[in-house]
């Protein structure tokens, strides 16, 4: 309490005017007791300072840290964009050079298929590409939520189908633990279903064969909460406060973008919620989200 080392000074000075007219002893014992004081609050006094001071650069360095994410949301917008032109138009004649090679093998009978399988690897490549741009323009774009009540139960089911096939091919278990009492939640539907998705997808991407994910949902008056669960290999310490950074991925180059659980964090942000992570490594993860169920913002024009 800074305001304490107001009290110090008159203290002192009393306790110097009380040795002026105190016995030898006594005043010794007053002069040391006024040395202590003064020694411990130049010591606290000190210590406040240097903590006060740390502080202000943490705060410098997130100020200049979120300058340098708004500059590359922007910078990222237009290279999406510029890309995604070309992008498109690689798309269309690798689809026009599959026809093409399709009718000379028709009318040849020659095998075309290692050309077939190099413009197969050809649009893959661009669909990659087009997923990555799109994160992009998503994670520098920003819009108001258009409220609607939203079902939420469904929108996990309806997410958890999409992930089901991908779970199958690595024999992992996406478990739903959903109350049939659930109440609706007025959001943005849309934007859920994309937080949700991200999140199901990061765990199937945490998890090793025969691992297991979880997705559950509860409310009670203010909040409704929705938790994604795995039992993958987690995340370590020295990472947990980084993992809603843009570009911030623990995959190996070429396999992720890190831009996943930013976008999820900037969305979740947007409807008013929170997001959390919970981990220790080895015995998976846990991502919550928090929604309030009365958003405390007047709804965006738009269709329910």
């Amino acid at each position: 309490m800074l305001w304490a080392h107001f009290l110090v000074p008159p203290v002192l000075a009393a306790l110097v005017v009380a040795a002026t007219f105190a016995t030898p002893a006594l005043a010794g014992i007053l002069a040391g007791a006024v040395l202590a004081i003064a020694a411990a609050s130049a010591r606290s006094l000190l210590t406040r300072l240097s903590q006060a001071e740390e502080a202000k650069r943490n705060l410098d360095s997130q100020l200049i840290q979120s300058q340098k994410l708004a500059a590359i949301g922007e910078l990222s917008a237009g290279l999406a964009h510029e890309i995604n032109n070309p992008i498109a138009i690689i798309a269309q004649e690798a689809e026009w050079a599959t026809h093409l090679v399709g009718e000379a093998e028709k009318a040849s009978g020659a095998d075309f298929a290692e050309v077939k399988d190099s413009l197969r690897e050809v649009r893959a490549q661009v669909d990659r590409c087009k997923n990555i741009t799109h994160k992009l323009l998503d994670f520098a774009c920003k819009r108001e939520p258009v409220l609607q009540e939203v079902d939420v139960a469904r929108i996990i089911e309806d997410m958890a189908r999409l992930v089901d096939k991908e779970a199958s091919y690595k024999n992992v278990i996406l478990v739903r633990s959903l109350p049939q009492d659930l109440p609706k939640l007025r959001t943005d539907a849309p934007l859920l279903r994309q937080v949700v998705l991200n999140l199901m997808t990061n765990a199937l991407h945490a998890v090793d064969q025969g691992g297991r994910i979880e997705a559950s949902a509860r409310a009670d008056d203010d909040m409704l909460e929705i938790r994604i669960k795995d039992n993958g290999c987690g995340i370590p310490p020295e990472n947990i406060d980084k993992i809603f950074n843009p570009f911030f991925t623990t995959k190996p180059p070429g396999q992720g973008t890190g831009l996943g659980l930013s976008m999820c964090h900037t969305l979740v942000t947007g409807m008013k919620g929170e997001i959390s992570a919970e981990s220790k490594p080895g015995q998976g993860a846990t991502f919550t989200v928090r929604l309030p169920r009365r958003p405390d913002f007047a709804p965006a024009q738009g269709t329910p």
